[in-house]
């Protein structure tokens, strides 16, 4: 990632994997020509890790590797933490959508209803990069019937806690997504589990390495800034799992991710898809 400075600016980014990632090494660096930036690490109660510095005037170089091994630890969710994930947010305003979503999945609960809605977004959404805004909520989202990977996520989040069902949003790299980007998707908390929706169906959830976790993008972005301009002039991300037979392609065919089944955040250990793998990610 390439940044232009107009002046002093406060930045905070988050891309660097969560805390609960096992991560075997890493390398995240922040120069400016001679200078190297020293960032302050803020972790917050999901396990995100937020970087934050003072960039000068210029362009900043923003690099991040890593290698992830094995499958990230499982979490406990409190009460008050389901509570948080139950109520509208900025992106996702599950009182405006209420009565569209009674309607809709009138009768439907539980995993049925992760299907539902999974299956309700992913038909009625298409995918057009470069056509919606940063600013574009689920509302937005259902009126045009378009958006990237953080819309169709905003979407799913506001029906399921229309529907009294806990709702997050997660930021992550997705190996083999295509086009390759930061990828979002939702997550749903039933039972005491968390389950994967990825209504573009575009990223094998099974191979997702999680960046930040939050009520709806506004808690995620990969970067926010204050005091100053910031111009983002390039960008490139790439995520791949080693061996190269776990792909996505693969995956659907041999059971991995059928990509419209649910999902478990963390794999049960008796499935035979929770084999460990490895994730290389890049921000370049």
């Amino acid at each position: 990632m390439d940044l232009e400075l107009g002046a002093s600016v406060d930045l905070i980014f988050q891309i660097a994997a969560a805390q609960s990632v096992p991560v075997s090494s890493e390398q995240l660096t922040f120069t400016q020509g001679d200078r190297v930036y020293t960032p302050t690490e803020i972790v917050d109660q999901s396990g995100s890790r937020l970087h934050r510095l003072t960039g000068e005037a210029g362009n900043l170089e923003v690099r991040y590797e890593a290698t992830v091994e094995g499958h990230a630890a499982s979490s406990r969710t409190s009460d008050l933490e389901a509570i948080t994930y139950l109520r509208p947010s900025r992106y996702c305003q599950s009182d405006e959508v209420f009565q569209q979503a009674r309607r809709q999945f009138k009768g439907v609960s539980g995993h049925e209803l992760i299907a539902a809605v999974s299956e309700f977004v992913a038909t009625s959404t298409t995918y057009t990069p470069g056509l919606s805004h940063g600013t574009d909520s689920a509302v937005t989202t259902l009126m045009t019937g378009q958006g990237v990977c953080r819309d169709y996520a905003h979407v799913v989040i506001a029906l399921l806690r229309a529907m009294d069902m806990p709702a997050r949003y997660a930021a992550c790299y997705a190996p083999g997504l295509q086009p390759m980007d930061f990828h979002a998707v939702a997550e749903a908390y039933l039972d005491g589990a968390w389950y994967v929706i990825d209504a573009t169906r575009l990223a094998n959830r099974r191979s997702l390495v999680r960046i930040a976790t939050g009520r709806d993008a506004s808690d995620c972005a990969f970067l926010s800034y204050h005091g100053g301009f910031v111009g983002l002039t390039r960008l490139r991300v790439d995520a791949w799992v080693v061996p190269d037979a776990f792909e996505p392609d693969a995956a659907t065919l041999d059971g991995r991710d059928t990509l419209t089944g649910v999902v478990p955040t963390r794999p049960e250990a008796s499935d035979p898809s929770t084999d460990d793998f490895t994730a290389l990610v890049q921000l370049a």
